[in-house]
């Protein structure tokens, strides 16, 4: 996997490993991840093995959801713990990367983590029917389509983000159909893993976000008996900035209204250290 590990000047407060979303480049967090260094924090950012810098999706066609969740993410969550060893471990989770460590995947150690527009991705969920029938068509039609044609799916030229592996879409397509989305594949044991997360969890979503609405984030961290989760949505009012959707919480306008209460969720976390 190809990352990048940001330091601060000066000592370092504490470490956070920002986990991607699906089919988004790391590209997409150098804003937030500078932010944050800036306030004394080491920052890594990474893409998933077959996307962005870290393989080809084709050559990687093999690699599914489940993979990225169990593998890459608790991965990259020892290497930034054996790499800085002396300071509180926090992450932020977008999306998939919120849903990894909502199944306690890379949570060891950890004093807290951040979900950002984490949700239970089932389709038939979207409310607007418009974005329901665009995604219903890309997740269930042209993706895996193209990911038995090609073992790939081109997520630019389909507008969904970077290019992923095919294994990938399939099984993102499979649990996109469950009214429980992963939670009903037997095979996740998901229930069992997200109930054994205790970590404090800050689990963050914006009002006019089609996919992750207040209801499918609550299907997914509604699950985390064991962990002290607090919700908050946010309006784009609220933020500053004309909209913010699924991604727009990273772009480089939210640094004045959205980033600084997620700093101070994080600082607090390094003060509490036991």
């Amino acid at each position: 996997m190809a990352g990048t590990l940001r330091l601060p000047t000066a000592s370092t407060a504490a470490a956070v490993t920002i986990h991607p979303a699906t089919a988004v480049g790391e590209w997409l967090y150098t804003g937030f991840a500078e932010y944050l260094v800036g306030h004394g924090f080491a920052v890594l950012t990474y893409d998933y093995r077959g996307t962005g810098a870290s393989g080809r999706p084709k050559a990687n066609r093999a690699l599914r959801m489940r993979d990225w969740m169990n593998q890459d993410v608790p991965a990259v969550a020892d290497w930034m713990s054996e790499r800085l060893p002396q300071v509180p471990h926090l992450a932020v989770g977008h999306s998939i990367g919120g849903q990894a460590m909502a199944l306690n995947n890379g949570t060891t150690g950890l004093q807290g983590f951040v979900a950002i527009a984490s949700h239970a991705g089932v389709t038939r969920a979207i409310q607007d029917w418009k974005e329901r029938s665009r995604v219903g068509l890309i997740l269930h039609v042209v993706g895996p389509a193209f990911s038995r044609l090609m073992g790939m799916v081109p997520g630019r030229r389909l507008g969904i983000g970077e290019d992923i592996p095919g294994a990938a879409m399939l099984e993102w397509s499979k649990w996109s159909r469950m009214p429980g989305y992963f939670f009903d594949d037997p095979s996740m044991r998901a229930a069992e893993s997200a109930a054994k997360v205790n970590a404090d969890v800050l689990a963050i979503g914006f009002s006019d976000d089609l996919w992750a609405t207040p209801q499918q984030i609550n299907a997914l961290y509604g699950r985390l008996s064991g962990a002290n989760v607090e919700r908050r949505t946010y309006t784009p009012e609220e933020g500053g900035v004309p909209a913010i959707g699924h991604m727009g919480f990273f772009r480089r306008n939210g640094r004045e209204a959205l980033w600084p209460p997620v700093l101070e969720w994080l600082e607090a976390r390094t003060t509490s250290r036991s």
